[in-house]
Protein backbone atom coordinates (compact mmCIF):
# COMPACT_ATOMS: atom_id res chain seq x y z
CA UNK A 1 0.00 0.00 0.00
CA UNK A 2 2.90 2.65 0.83
CA UNK A 3 4.29 1.31 -2.15
CA UNK A 4 1.40 2.56 -3.87
CA UNK A 5 1.23 6.02 -2.77
CA UNK A 6 5.22 6.55 -2.09
CA UNK A 7 6.58 4.80 -5.24
CA UNK A 8 10.19 5.93 -4.94
CA UNK A 9 11.05 7.56 -1.26
CA UNK A 10 14.36 8.51 -2.33
CA UNK A 11 13.17 10.26 -5.61
CA UNK A 12 10.85 12.14 -3.50
CA UNK A 13 13.50 13.36 -0.96
CA UNK A 14 16.16 13.77 -3.49
CA UNK A 15 13.32 16.15 -5.38
CA UNK A 16 12.35 18.15 -2.73
CA UNK A 17 15.99 18.52 -1.97
CA UNK A 18 16.75 20.05 -5.62
CA UNK A 19 13.08 22.26 -5.52
CA UNK A 20 15.13 23.68 -2.13
CA UNK A 21 18.23 24.61 -3.74
CA UNK A 22 16.39 26.23 -6.82
CA UNK A 23 14.21 28.51 -5.18
CA UNK A 24 17.07 28.90 -3.09
CA UNK A 25 15.23 29.17 0.56
CA UNK A 26 14.35 26.46 3.32
CA UNK A 27 10.99 28.25 4.15
CA UNK A 28 8.04 25.98 5.33
CA UNK A 29 6.13 26.72 2.49
CA UNK A 30 9.08 25.97 -0.25
CA UNK A 31 9.56 22.98 2.50
CA UNK A 32 5.67 21.77 1.86
CA UNK A 33 5.98 22.73 -2.10
CA UNK A 34 9.18 20.77 -2.57
CA UNK A 35 7.61 17.72 -0.60
CA UNK A 36 4.45 17.96 -2.77
CA UNK A 37 6.91 17.81 -6.09
CA UNK A 38 8.78 15.35 -5.10
CA UNK A 39 5.79 12.81 -4.22
CA UNK A 40 3.75 13.56 -7.33
CA UNK A 41 6.19 13.95 -10.09
CA UNK A 42 7.07 9.59 -9.17
CA UNK A 43 3.70 8.82 -8.72
CA UNK A 44 2.13 10.08 -11.72
CA UNK A 45 5.77 8.80 -13.77
CA UNK A 46 6.19 5.37 -12.11
CA UNK A 47 4.61 3.79 -14.99
CA UNK A 48 7.18 4.65 -17.03
CA UNK A 49 10.18 3.78 -15.09
CA UNK A 50 11.32 0.38 -16.90
CA UNK A 51 12.58 -1.16 -13.58
CA UNK A 52 11.97 -0.59 -10.25
CA UNK A 53 15.48 1.11 -8.52
CA UNK A 54 17.06 -0.66 -5.48
CA UNK A 55 20.13 0.83 -4.16
CA UNK A 56 22.16 -1.71 -2.59
CA UNK A 57 24.40 0.65 -0.68
CA UNK A 58 23.96 3.85 -0.03
CA UNK A 59 26.78 5.13 1.69
CA UNK A 60 28.91 3.85 -2.01
CA UNK A 61 26.42 6.40 -3.65
CA UNK A 62 26.98 9.07 -1.62
CA UNK A 63 30.60 8.55 -1.98
CA UNK A 64 30.16 8.09 -6.04
CA UNK A 65 28.43 11.58 -6.13
CA UNK A 66 31.29 12.90 -4.33
CA UNK A 67 34.14 11.43 -6.82
CA UNK A 68 31.60 12.45 -9.71
CA UNK A 69 31.34 16.33 -8.55
CA UNK A 70 35.15 16.48 -7.43
CA UNK A 71 36.08 15.12 -11.06
CA UNK A 72 33.57 17.73 -13.10
CA UNK A 73 35.69 20.45 -11.38
CA UNK A 74 39.39 19.09 -12.18
CA UNK A 75 38.07 18.17 -15.78
CA UNK A 76 36.42 21.60 -16.12
CA UNK A 77 39.95 22.85 -15.04
CA UNK A 78 41.93 20.71 -17.57
CA UNK A 79 39.57 21.38 -20.52
CA UNK A 80 40.16 24.97 -20.24
CA UNK A 81 43.69 24.56 -19.71
CA UNK A 82 43.74 22.76 -23.18
CA UNK A 83 41.28 25.02 -25.22
CA UNK A 84 42.92 27.93 -23.92
CA UNK A 85 46.31 26.56 -23.88
CA UNK A 86 47.22 24.69 -27.43
CA UNK A 87 44.41 23.45 -28.94
CA UNK A 88 45.86 22.68 -32.13
CA UNK A 89 47.70 20.12 -30.44
CA UNK A 90 45.00 18.32 -28.60
CA UNK A 91 44.36 14.27 -29.16
CA UNK A 92 40.83 13.86 -29.94
CA UNK A 93 40.05 9.99 -29.95
CA UNK A 94 37.23 7.65 -29.78
CA UNK A 95 37.30 4.90 -27.20
CA UNK A 96 35.87 1.75 -26.62
CA UNK A 97 34.35 1.03 -23.09
CA UNK A 98 33.57 -2.63 -22.64
CA UNK A 99 30.70 -2.86 -19.97
CA UNK A 100 29.93 -5.13 -17.04
CA UNK A 101 27.07 -3.25 -16.07
CA UNK A 102 24.49 -5.19 -17.29
CA UNK A 103 20.99 -3.00 -16.34
CA UNK A 104 19.33 0.08 -18.10
CA UNK A 105 19.64 2.37 -15.48
CA UNK A 106 23.30 1.46 -14.56
CA UNK A 107 24.35 1.62 -18.21
CA UNK A 108 22.16 5.16 -18.07
CA UNK A 109 23.82 6.49 -15.22
CA UNK A 110 27.50 5.39 -16.30
CA UNK A 111 27.20 7.45 -20.07
CA UNK A 112 25.26 10.62 -18.51
CA UNK A 113 28.15 10.20 -15.49
CA UNK A 114 30.73 10.44 -18.51
CA UNK A 115 29.06 12.50 -20.60
CA UNK A 116 29.15 15.27 -17.34
CA UNK A 117 32.27 15.37 -16.95
CA UNK A 118 33.77 17.69 -19.74
CA UNK A 119 35.96 16.48 -22.22
CA UNK A 120 34.00 13.03 -22.79
CA UNK A 121 31.33 12.30 -24.10
CA UNK A 122 28.90 9.08 -24.65
CA UNK A 123 28.63 8.83 -28.24
CA UNK A 124 27.03 5.33 -28.45
CA UNK A 125 26.18 1.99 -26.79
CA UNK A 126 26.30 -1.20 -28.71
CA UNK A 127 23.07 -3.25 -29.88
CA UNK A 128 24.71 -5.73 -27.35
CA UNK A 129 25.21 -3.55 -24.58
CA UNK A 130 28.58 -4.97 -23.73
CA UNK A 131 30.58 -1.64 -25.39
CA UNK A 132 29.87 2.34 -25.07
CA UNK A 133 31.49 4.04 -27.38
CA UNK A 134 33.08 7.56 -25.72
CA UNK A 135 34.79 10.19 -27.52
CA UNK A 136 37.58 11.94 -25.43
CA UNK A 137 38.56 15.77 -26.30
CA UNK A 138 42.19 14.59 -25.70
CA UNK A 139 43.57 11.46 -24.99
CA UNK A 140 47.13 10.08 -24.95
CA UNK A 141 46.37 6.81 -23.17
CA UNK A 142 43.10 4.85 -23.94
CA UNK A 143 44.21 1.93 -21.93
CA UNK A 144 44.48 4.34 -18.64
CA UNK A 145 40.84 6.49 -19.66
CA UNK A 146 39.05 2.87 -20.28
CA UNK A 147 41.13 1.84 -16.74
CA UNK A 148 40.09 5.21 -14.60
CA UNK A 149 36.39 4.92 -15.84
CA UNK A 150 35.53 1.20 -14.84
CA UNK A 151 37.84 2.03 -11.42
CA UNK A 152 35.79 5.59 -10.36
CA UNK A 153 32.14 5.09 -12.02
CA UNK A 154 31.39 1.99 -13.46
CA UNK A 155 32.44 -0.68 -10.41
CA UNK A 156 30.40 1.78 -7.83
CA UNK A 157 26.97 1.72 -10.02
CA UNK A 158 27.41 -1.87 -10.74
CA UNK A 159 27.79 -2.15 -6.72
CA UNK A 160 25.20 -0.11 -6.38
CA UNK A 161 22.76 -1.35 -8.81
CA UNK A 162 23.68 -4.65 -9.05
CA UNK A 163 24.78 -6.56 -6.42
Amino acid sequence: MIQRWLPHPVLTLSLALIWMLLVNSFAPGHLLLGLLFGWAIPLFTRHFWPEEVRIARPLVLLRFIVIVLFDIIIANLTVARLILGRPKHLQPRFVELPLDLRTDLAISLLANTISLTPGTVSAKLSEDRRCLIVHALHETDTDAMVAKIKQRYEAPLKEVFES
